[in-house]
């Protein structure tokens, strides 16, 4: 990373940052889960209403889950996506559908929700999926920014939990 106009030896260094498969109910996937459900709650006022989510949806090859960890072992960031078929809530078979993507305050900048977003697509693709989904927030600019950056247009219709909510925007990505 280079900062237009500083010196370099007054630039800090990125801290390096190490991508890992867990599963769902690991410690530090349950920890950032909450995190971002505070986020959510802070952002959008609802405290109550919380996706559940069955650890084994992200068992591979059915899904994945990553967590980016820097050298100290600190849990950064963090996303999943699980396999989604034909069904009640506006999914189509072949779909996977990103899940709890979510950078901490102090890693945002970083690039840490692209890394982990072109991960997940490029193993749910290899798993046989053709069309990645995704369901965010209004009140979600950066998400919605990254989304739109790396080849997501709005899905023409919505899909999951909050499908009814206008508050919902749904995105999809063919793989």
């Amino acid at each position: 990373m280079t900062i237009q106009g500083a010196d370099p030896a007054t630039v800090p260094a990125a801290p390096a940052v190490h991508l890992r498969t867990v599963t769902f109910a690991h410690p530090d996937a349950v920890a950032l889960s909450d995190r971002v459900q505070l986020e959510y709650a802070e952002r959008y006022g609802d405290e109550g209403d919380v996706t559940f989510l069955d650890p084994s949806m992200f068992e591979p090859p059915r899904g994945l889950y990553v967590i980016a960890y820097d050298d100290s072992g600190t849990p950064l960031a963090t996303g999943g996506w699980r396999a989604m078929d034909a069904g009640g809530e506006g999914y189509a078979d072949g779909d996977a559908e990103l899940k709890r993507m979510y950078v901490t305050p102090e890693a945002r900048g970083l690039g840490l929700a692209r890394r982990i977003l072109a991960v997940l697509e490029e193993d749910a693709k290899a798993a046989g999926r053709i069309r990645m989904v995704l369901e965010t927030g209004t009140k979600q600019p950066e998400a919605i920014a990254l989304y739109l950056s790396s080849g997501y247009t709005l899905a023409p219709a919505k899909f999951g939990h909050y499908r009814f909510d206008d508050l919902s925007l749904c995105y999809e990505k063919r793989l």
